[in-house]
């Protein structure tokens, strides 16, 4: 697995204000958290159904973190997290999430609304909101999605591309996952 010196410096930028960070090695110690989070990955990925691209790209964002955190030459203290979002961060990041649910999403596209770092803004939407940011997205997806199952007569593959879905098979095992019901079952 890697990142690419692209997305890292892009990370760097806004994690500890400098783009040109440089890596350090280590003494082949293993990092049991960045262990944990390519595992994550891995899992994610060998998922049948599409693995959920904003959860990737949160696990992926966070790693990141921990590497430029624990090994950049630009280690920064991280921000604590007293509370969450202010209420305007919360309030224009809600209003971003419900017009843009159904495309991809990437955790540095919602941190940019709020003024925030990747880091500091995943820790801080889910003391605000109580579930990390794909969980919140995947529930605006399903419930638009029921909500076009119970007013429309449209084929479920086509609810399911209008929800944000990569498939009716997808729609179909995160509403049994989630709502305990398929799409048909709901109808």
């Amino acid at each position: 697995m890697a990142l690419s010196p692209d997305s890292m410096r892009d990370l760097a930028g806004h994690e500890v204000d400098r783009p040109d960070v440089e890596i350090r090695p280590i003494n082949h110690e293993i990092d049991n958290a960045a262990l944990q989070f390519a595992t994550m990955i891995k899992a994610e990925l060998s998922r049948p159904e599409h693995g959920n691209e904003l959860y990737l790209d949160s696990l992926i964002t966070l790693l990141g973190v921990h590497v430029l955190r624990n090994y950049s030459s630009a280690v920064k203290r991280p921000k604590r997290v007293d509370g969450g979002l202010s209420t305007i961060a919360a309030h224009r990041v809600r209003e971003y999430l419900h017009e843009h649910f159904r495309r991809k999403l990437t955790i540095s596209e919602l941190a940019a609304t709020c003024g925030l770092t990747p880091g500091y803004f995943t820790q801080a939407f889910v003391r605000t909101f109580g579930s990390p940011p794909h969980r919140y997205v995947l529930e605006l997806r399903l419930d638009f999605a029921e909500r076009l199952l119970a007013g429309t007569d449209m084929p479920v593959a086509e609810i399911a591309f209008l929800s944000g879905f990569s498939s009716q098979s997808h729609l179909t095992n995160t509403m049994k996952t989630r709502r305990n019901k398929t799409p048909s079952e709901f109808r």
